[in-house]
């Protein structure tokens, strides 16, 4: 099957109208021959796992193998290899082979001569061959021998020969605990420790020739690591990634991002993490991180003498952090898993990802069709892996296989345990608003600012649905325009722009606000189309008094979310160089909370000598002088803050209760659905979806009404308000019947990616239920979704007692009732209908 983000086969929609191209990705395999005369639908459901669930597979029995940790693993086509580590009393070079689809174990077939016992070593994939460099090798229980290494081995898996690459000219120190990791056809090394100081070197090797090859140390740049050691490195998105580690008095819990085309190092900021937001994870050390999609997971490792076993994300996109929630079936113990006629491995619940799961019965059923019974309940133990440190991970497909590694008291593991990904497409909301913001099409709201009255221009639907202080300001200007309109005898008043739709557009609203200047309200405006705001550059002065006037708009027109960011940002960005000229300005512009946070930091016992000596105290006001003084003289006690900090409505939040009624009297478009209207906001409508920025840009109907379809097929009014929330703020939840009619939404109307089609098809996988079925069934007939027809029908046949007993029933058509009949008659013998007789 393919996956959740993956093919849903034909899709029976029309062409876009006006031939507008959908924006889709690119791995959506969307049929774009599919003409408006497609006879069906079709889904191709098939066996699936249930997402972000955990899953222990058979451990490693002694005889194969030892119980190890500070072992690598990697993974190659459907296996994956386990080398090295130690188990407690001596070093290992054995090399293990763990089949997925089997989920057997046993020892991988070698010749020639392995390293030598090892553990701190790196192990990685190219082509088809295996390569072991460094680690730590000797008797660790006689205590002698003891060294590092930086020899580099090949082990190749179609023949399974050991080959020491033997490399002349400068080779990089001997080191364990390194991180490493394959790209552009090189092995990267990084750091490590070399027996008496960790390092934060980098050193590069290329691995298609090995007589023609020699190591280079890499020049790096930028904001490089700290010297560390037992960290992991992940690659995603053409970029190398670094998480905490052991860096002796320095250990953080900072995450660097190496570009490998221009060598250099960044820290990504974490101060734009609004307060109550997932926090990134502890400070660690001994854990694993890997790459899969846009996604980085970290699991495991020591952090503060606890040994952890959560599961954390990071969105390499959007810079955030969450903390993973396992599927129910991941970890309660005994659950009852509800019945399903599904040919995968075991039956379990399927959720949804990023804590928007779809509302589930206990009568639930997959789509394997052909299958002519469910299976019965199950009871699954606990699967979720215990807390553990230097143990190791590697994915194949859409999953991450975690091995070994060492639990509480020392002791050492030989299990294994698998995670299922989710692979959605990710939410575009932000990007398609951000889109909006960016081409400045369809602006219908002209702000005059300041007293050079410059101009920027925006959107009403989102200005008003973000802040309401602007929305005041607007309502204002629509009620002067129309009276002043009305006075002239001009246009009436149910003709004021904003409040009329139809084909010529009217002139921009124009909003005098002389409270702000150009250059922050850009930047307010940015964040309320994103919900974000751009960075300062570290050190660069003028980036962070620019984000404070920015902060002083966000105080008067009471955004509590620009003012929480811009205080996190600027706060996070006052140094030695820059802390006097923030004051300052923090002074002038009557920002008390910053200031009293630039005058803590001068005063600190390390800060206060350097900053009296610079040359731009001497030039602060004597008023301000006299403050930090005091300040150094006599701290102020520090008052408790309990008070819970108000972080705002999200964009999310905005857009849902514009949607629900919050937004009516800006509405300027009617969306038709049989005859029924919905107004609407074209702003919105144009930046979610390329085939109604294309009508709007080139051919608006005349009355300012649009006719809803998906193709040929009218969906239901349930299944347009899906849609529409959506498209407003993203919703993916929704009826399994709603999926059905939506499945093809995103081709026909160019949604940016196949986001909505991929929840829509695990809707219809996890929920066809004896409840909703024949909801489903009536769905699916009037989408002509064939295959899921059948299946409910197949379902209605093995589940009659139950169904028979429905109201809905009744209230079929005489075709689809008829079809039930020709269903029962077709699969039940004369003894079973008899028994089902005597059951109604």
């Amino acid at each position: 099957m393919a996956g959740p983000g993956g093919s849903g086969g034909p899709i029976g929609a029309g062409a876009l109208a006006g031939g507008v191209r959908s924006k889709v990705a690119p791995s959506v395999d969307f049929d774009h021959s599919c003409s408006d005369s497609v006879e069906y639908l079709t889904l191709n459901f098939g066996p699936f796992e249930t997402v972000h669930r955990w899953r222990r597979l058979p451990p490693c029995d002694e005889f194969v193998g030892a119980r190890r940790s500070k072992h690598t693993v990697v993974a190659y086509k459907d296996a994956i290899y386990v080398f090295g580590g130690d188990n407690g009393k001596t070093m290992l070079n054995d090399l293990l082979r763990f089949d997925v689809k089997d989920c057997s174990w046993c020892r991988a077939f070698t010749t020639g001569t392995p390293p030598a016992p090892r553990y701190h070593h790196s192990a990685v994939v190219y082509g088809s061959s295996m390569f072991v460099f460094g680690g730590y090798t000797g008797d660790i229980y006689s205590n002698s021998n003891l060294k590092n290494k930086n020899d580099l081995f090949e082990y190749k898996f179609a023949t399974g020969q050991w080959t020491e690459w033997k490399i002349e000219g400068r080779l990089p120190v001997a080191r364990s605990a390194h991180g490493a990791t394959v790209y552009s056809d090189k092995l990267w090394i990084f750091a490590g420790y070399d027996g008496n100081a960790r390092l934060n070197d980098m050193w590069t090797i290329g691995l298609q020739d090995r007589e023609l090859t020699c190591w280079e140390e890499v020049a790096q740049s930028g904001e490089i690591p700290p010297s560390c050691c037992n960290f992991p490195v992940a690659v995603c998105r053409d970029k190398m990634f670094v998480f905490s580690g052991q860096s002796g008095a320095k250990i953080t819990n900072n995450l660097f991002q190496f570009e490998f085309k221009d060598k250099t190092w960044t820290r990504i900021p974490t101060e734009h993490l609004l307060r109550g937001s997932p926090p990134p994870p502890q400070r660690r050390y001994g854990h694993t991180m890997v790459a899969f999609d846009r996604h980085l997971y970290v699991f495991g490792g020591a952090a503060d003498n606890t040994l952890p076993n959560e599961l954390h994300c990071y969105d390499v996109d959007f810079q955030t952090w969450e903390v993973v929630q396992p599927s129910s079936d991941s970890e309660v113990g005994g659950a009852e898993v509800p019945e399903r006629a599904s040919s995968s491995e075991e039956a379990s619940i399927l959720t949804s990802e990023e804590r928007s799961s779809f509302k589930k019965s206990r009568d639930v059923f997959g789509l394997d069709f052909g299958t002519t019974s469910a299976k019965q309940p199950v009871h699954l133990a606990s699967e979720l892996p215990s807390g553990r440190l230097f143990h190791a991970a590697a994915v194949i497909s859409d999953a991450m296989y975690i091995f070994g590694g060492t639990v509480d008291n020392n002791i050492r593991s030989g299990e294994m345990y698998r995670f299922q990904f989710s692979c959605y497409p990710k939410c575009t909301l932000h990007e398609d608003y951000g889109r909006l913001w960016e081409g400045r099409q369809f602006c219908d709201v002209e702000f005059v600012l300041g007293e050079k009255e410059e101009c920027v221009q925006g959107h009403v639907a989102i200005v008003t649905a973000r802040s309401r202080w602007l929305r005041r300001k607007i309502l204002q200007a629509r009620e002067w325009l129309a009276q002043k309109l009305e006075e002239d005898g001009a246009l009436a008043p149910r003709e004021v722009p904003g409040a009329a739709v139809g084909r010529a557009r009217p002139p921009l609203l124009r909003v005098a606000i002389r409270e702000a200047e150009a250059r922050p309200f850009e930047v307010l405006m940015q964040f309320l189309y994103t919900d974000k705001i751009k960075y300062p550059r570290k050190g660069h002065v003028e980036d962070v008094l620019l984000i404070m006037d920015v902060y002083k708009l966000a105080l008067s027109f009471q955004l509590c979310r620009l003012e929480q960011l811009c205080r996190q940002y600027i706060e996070a960005s006052v140094d030695l160089q820059n802390v006097l000229v923030v004051c300052e300005s923090a002074a002038r512009l009557q920002l008390g909370q910053l200031k009293e946070h630039c005058l803590n930091f001068i005063v600190r016992e390390s800060h206060f000598n350097q900053v009296i000596m610079m040359k731009e105290f001497e030039r602060l006001s004597s008023p301000l002088i006299v403050e930090i003084v005091r300040r150094k003289q006599q701290p102020p006690p520090r008052a408790p803050s309990d008070q819970p900090v108000d972080i705002g409505t999200s964009l999310i939040q905005d857009m849902k209760a514009y949607l629900e009624g919050a937004g009516s009297e800006f509405c300027d478009i009617t969306l038709l659905l049989d005859g029924h209207p919905r107004p609407a906001h074209k702003a919105i409508l144009a930046a979610r979806s390329s085939y109604f920025e294309a009508m709007f840009r080139s051919f608006m109907p005349e009355d300012g009404q649009v006719n809803i379809s998906i193709g040929e097929m009218v969906p239901s009014r349930q299944a347009f308000e899906s849609m529409l929330r959506y498209i407003y703020y993203g919703e993916v939840n929704m009826p399994p019947e709603d999926s059905l009619y939506l499945f093809a939404a995103p081709y026909y109307y160019g949604f940016y990616n196949n986001r909505l089609q991929a929840y829509c098809k695990q809707n219809l996988e996890m929920n066809v239920t004896v409840q909703n079925v024949l909801q489903i069934l009536e769905a699916a007939d009037k989408t002509q979704a064939l295959d899921m027809k059948r299946h409910c029908l197949h379902i209605i046949v093995h589940q009659f007692t139950k169904v028979s007993k429905l109201p809905t029933l009744r209230l079929l058509s005489q075709q689809l009732l008829l079809d039930i009949i020709d269903s029962l008659a077709s699969h039940i013998s004369d003894k079973q209908c008899a028994e089902l007789g005597a059951d109604i």
